[in-house]
């Protein structure tokens, strides 16, 4: 990977535990070792160490559940020559190269040798559903998006309409999953080997050839290729997208559920670890400066005013939620504001604020031109051997020969800084999240 200066992952991590531990930021929004959280009460079996953790929807208007289901057995030797042979990977959108953008990554399942552009149609439409929401719609430039082609021998996908339907399918997606109708659940361990086809995926979406509502979140699953999780959901059904977005929250923002269940009656616990809960009412919330208190009193795109009500987390008492009603309560509502404000951090933990269309890698001349590509609105500033060149601010395109680099035979360094001043994020440590930089090395 080309120098690139930008922070690491393991220092972004390292950056948002110990202002955790201090209280100021937002609570574990990129902690990948982060503990459970008070869904446990809702988690399988922790001695079955078969058991998934899976997030799905009962219907239209209803707030999901939890199961935990069957991990799939490894692949057999035949079912890894197969994948081997087949998973070509078509790019959607390409903004940059994918050391400096979030990749998405759709694969297909119930489709057909035939039906592959259909596929392709569909990861379009879904997408510019999806990137439609806030903060997705501000940040469209931070993404690239890659269709990864499963070939599946029947149309469709089990358990579509009926119980009954079985399909014959790359990833073996069902609905009626562990009995539960609207549970769309798929062979983990062969999306793992699809999406390792992909050159670095960050968020994988498995999209079913179906126009049946239902989807599932796999959100305790540590990918060995780095994404957070597995989001399930119908390639045609009007909800879907919302669907994702809702799982997205968890996966990308770390963001823990805000609808509750009655019968999970008062929680007694330890403060829990995701940002957008806590046992702090608003005004503790602002006298301890935990979590959202930034946020309080402020109207929401939610709607709404930014304080502490109670419920969230499955429990009806005890914990509270920044809004009353965001995504991650009902779909087909907006984040909330300390939501965006996860989100967005969630998107710099795998994209960069500037990208690099002159390679970083290779020595770059006096007299040549060095280019990056940054979103609107952002400044980029110029530094030859660490000192500004004011002169340069904002442009996207330099020659090191005219920001002053001298003829004098030595080798110098070109660098530049590029900050997102977004208001949506007031953390001081997710605004270091913030700001990337690139260097070159300089000859006559």
């Amino acid at each position: 990977m080309p120098p690139t200066h930008r922070i690491s992952g393991r220092a972004r991590r390292a950056t948002l535990r110990a202002a955790l531990a201090t209280g100021t930021a937002l609570t574990a929004a990129l902690a990948a070792t982060a503990p459970a959280g008070p869904a446990a009460a809702a988690d399988p079996d922790p001695q079955d160490r078969r058991a998934q953790r899976v997030e799905y929807f009962t219907g239209p208007g209803a707030h999901p559940r939890h199961t935990g289901i069957p991990a799939p057995a490894p692949l057999t030797a035949r079912e890894r020559a197969t994948i081997q042979a087949d998973g070509d990977v078509v790019p959607i959108v390409q903004a940059g190269p994918t050391a400096a953008k979030l990749d998405v990554v759709f694969i297909g399942d119930g489709y057909t040798a035939t039906q592959q552009a259909d596929f392709h149609a569909d990861v379009r439409a879904k997408w510019a559903k999806v990137s439609a929401v806030e903060p997705y719609a501000s940040y469209k430039g931070l993404f690239n998006v890659w269709a990864v082609d499963a070939v599946s021998r029947q149309s469709g996908v089990s358990g579509d309409p009926t119980s009954g339907t079985v399909k014959d399918t790359a990833l073996g997606s069902a609905f009626f999953c562990d009995g539960i109708e609207r549970l769309l659940c798929v062979d983990t361990a062969k999306v793992e080997a699809y999406a390792k086809k992909a050159a670095d995926p960050d968020l994988v979406i498995v999209l079913a050839n179906s126009t049946k509502y239902g989807g599932a979140g796999y959100n305790d699953i540590t990918s060995p290729s780095g994404y957070d999780g597995i989001a399930t959901a119908s390639s045609d059904n009007a909800q879907s997208d919302q669907v994702v977005v809702h799982e997205t929250g968890h996966s990308l923002g770390k963001l823990a559920d805000e609808y509750w269940y009655d019968e999970y009656g008062t929680y007694t616990g330890a403060e829990p670890w995701e940002s957008n809960i806590s046992k702090l009412k608003a005004a503790q919330l602002t006298a301890q400066k935990k979590k959202w208190y930034r946020w309080i009193g402020r109207t929401s795109p939610d709607g709404g005013t930014v304080g502490a009500y109670e419920g969230g987390g499955y429990y009806p008492r005890g914990l509270y939620r920044p809004t009353t009603n965001s995504i991650m309560r009902t779909l087909g509502r907006e984040f909330n504001l300390p939501g965006r404000e996860a989100m967005i951090a969630g998107f710099h933990r795998h994209a960069s604020v500037v990208t690099a269309l002159t390679p970083t890698d290779r020595v770059v001349r006096r007299d040549a031109k060095v280019s990056v590509r940054v979103a609107e609105g952002i400044r980029p500033r110029w530094s030859v051997d660490g000192r500004e060149v004011r002169h340069a601010r904002g442009d996207s395109t330099v020659s090191p020969r005219a920001l002053g680099v001298p003829a004098d035979g030595r080798e110098h360094t070109l660098s530049v800084r590029a900050t997102d001043h977004t208001d949506a994020v007031r953390d001081p440590a997710l605004r270091r999240l913030l700001t990337d930089s690139l260097t070159w090395r300089v000859v006559r």
